[in-house]
């Protein structure tokens, strides 16, 4: 089994969503030596519901943004990085599977400048189209610079429709469970607690163990399991089979497809 010890070298975690780092690998971050975060989307959708409260979508970004600073200094200064500051365009919530060819360019330069030892990013399960977006890209980016990917999860929805959290869709006998205690888990909790706006989202999630593995090979042209994905069943704009044909056609070298 390859070490995940890799992981508290330089690891460059590539996670969608401001909290995502929070809720994955908070424990993580404050162990390894040189940890950085690229926070792929701003956090904000377009659909109004989403940031109505906050007056507009780009002030619910900046919220975000603001929360992120907030939990890497409870990390221990994590180094973060969102990648609409490296690409000069917004990634926008829940649409990152649009732009994959923008999101792997603007990937490439932070990714190479960091020294980065390994890449940690989401498992695809189907729970968010943003995570199965970045697993898609930190397959491919660790592809282009030969470096070790792996991947951690957040939630998906069972074949029951039960919300899993923190749990692999499925086992490949490679997990590994880090247990953060003490004061590495008051610390955690306080990066997860810095995310105010995101306290109905996240207040269910457990914090530990935290849960790892060596990226599987995954066949992207399909979504990840026949079932409803969680996103679908949530209604939203986009289907994993929208999602899986817009890595295809990335790895056959053309545009991301639109919804």
């Amino acid at each position: 089994m390859e070490s995940w010890k890799v992981l508290l070298g330089r690891p460059l975690v590539l996670v969608a969503h401001p909290d995502d780092e929070a809720l994955g690998c908070g424990a993580l971050l404050q162990r390894a030596q040189s940890p950085a975060v690229i926070f792929a989307t701003d956090g904000a959708p377009a659909v109004e519901r989403f940031w109505a409260a906050y007056g507009s979508r780009q002030a619910y970004a900046e919220v975000h943004r603001q929360e992120a600073k907030l939990a890497s200094r409870a990390a221990g200064n994590t180094k973060i990085f969102f990648l609409s500051d490296v690409a000069g365009n917004s990634f926008v919530d829940q649409e990152l599977f649009k732009n994959l060819m923008a999101a792997m360019a603007a990937l490439r330069g932070p990714a190479g400048a960091l020294g980065t030892s390994a890449i940690l990013t989401h498992a695809y399960e189907g729970g968010h189209p943003d995570h199965d977006a970045c697993s898609f890209l930190g397959h491919a980016l660790g592809k282009d610079l030969m470096l070790p990917v792996w991947e951690m999860p957040l939630y998906h929805r069972d074949q029951e429709g039960l919300m899993r959290r923190q749990q692999f869709l499925c086992g490949s006998g490679e997990e590994f469970e880090l247990q953060p205690r003490g004061e590495e888990l008051e610390r955690k909790r306080r990066m997860v607690d810095e995310y105010k706006s995101q306290h109905h989202a996240i207040r269910d999630f457990p914090l530990a163990p935290e849960r790892f593995r060596p990226q599987p090979t995954y066949d992207y042209c399909r979504p990840p399991h026949p079932e409803t994905l969680n996103y679908e069943a949530w209604g939203w704009p986009m289907t994993g089979e929208q999602d899986s044909a817009a890595f295809g056609a990335y790895t056959r070298g053309g545009e991301a497809l639109s919804a």
